[in-house]
């Protein structure tokens, strides 16, 4: 969960020896300290080993992140399910029904494709999918879909603009990521709520398109922003404009540090919970 391990070896060269308590002085110390700006794998390196800091932070001093960050601003925090199964001999709309009865506020879908991506046939394919993710759902903003960037522009909006009416609780990554702009042409032609971040890094990448309110959800995530430090501050920014954090998740650890980083927030906040057998 810490990125590439020449990276973090790199990083934990420049802070070992230095006083462990003075996080915001090391990361910046890692983010700052080569000729070139950290890329987004360094930045993911630099992410585990911010979370190493604060959690040998909190058992020093023998209270959770949480108190650290400021004490809770939430008793629980809601979750939605992706890659929730799909019972035997069921469908969509059965798996999205199980969803919501275990205690899940949404059910999460992916792009229906067959091995012979045929561009229109996937829009339609998908919309049925969707169709069935909200009837099984049974409410508003009990399902949402992650269009994986697989889409052109044109074919993104198309689906996007027929779901609609469905009220999904968020429509994930339209496009590919390379062109953060691109959400500018996007944002006013569609009436869904826009959640983009998961492939982000520090907070620079998502500034635009929160301060522009070009998406409804940031779906950033700790270690890769750079960790609890970095997640905080894009916490403050997108609280500033009304923009809520539904953060993508990388594994246990980083799953756990959302919840320190969501509990002490008072930003509307949705996280995952990677289903593998039994409930996280």
């Amino acid at each position: 969960e810490g990125g590439e391990p020449s990276s973090m070896q790199q990083l934990a060269g420049l802070i070992i020896g230095q006083d462990p308590f003075r996080i915001e002085h090391l990361w910046q110390r890692m983010y700052r300290s080569y000729f070139y700006p950290a890329g987004r794998e360094k930045t993911h390196a630099l992410g585990g080993l911010d979370l190493a800091l604060w959690d040998l932070k909190g058992k020093a001093l023998g209270v959770p992140v949480w108190q650290l960050l400021g004490g809770k601003a939430r008793d629980y925090i809601e979750t939605y399910a992706t890659s929730y199964p799909t019972p035997k001999g069921g469908t969509i709309e059965d798996a999205a029904r199980n969803c919501i009865a275990e205690g899940h506020r949404a059910y999460r879908l992916g792009p229906v494709a067959g091995r012979e991506f045929d561009r229109f046939q996937a829009v339609q394919d998908s919309f049925k999918a969707c169709e069935l993710a909200r009837k099984g759902g049974g409410k508003d903003g009990s399902w949402a879909i992650d269009f994986h960037g697989v889409w052109d522009q044109e074919d993104a909006i198309n689906l996007a603009r027929m779901i609609e009416p469905l009220r999904p609780y968020f429509v994930e990554d339209l496009v590919r990521g390379e062109n953060i702009e691109i959400y500018k042409t996007i944002r006013p032609r569609l009436g869904v709520p826009i959640a983009v971040g998961e492939i982000y890094g520090a907070k620079w990448d998502t500034n635009m398109l929160i301060e522009q309110q070009l998406i409804d959800y940031a779906r950033c995530t700790v270690p890769n922003v750079g960790g609890i430090t970095e997640y905080m501050k894009i916490c403050a920014i997108a609280e500033t404009h009304y923009v809520g954090m539904i953060p993508h998740f990388t594994g246990p650890i980083g799953e756990t540090a959302l919840v320190h980083c969501l509990t002490a927030t008072s930003v509307k906040a949705l996280t995952t919970s990677s289903w593998s057998g039994e409930t996280s």
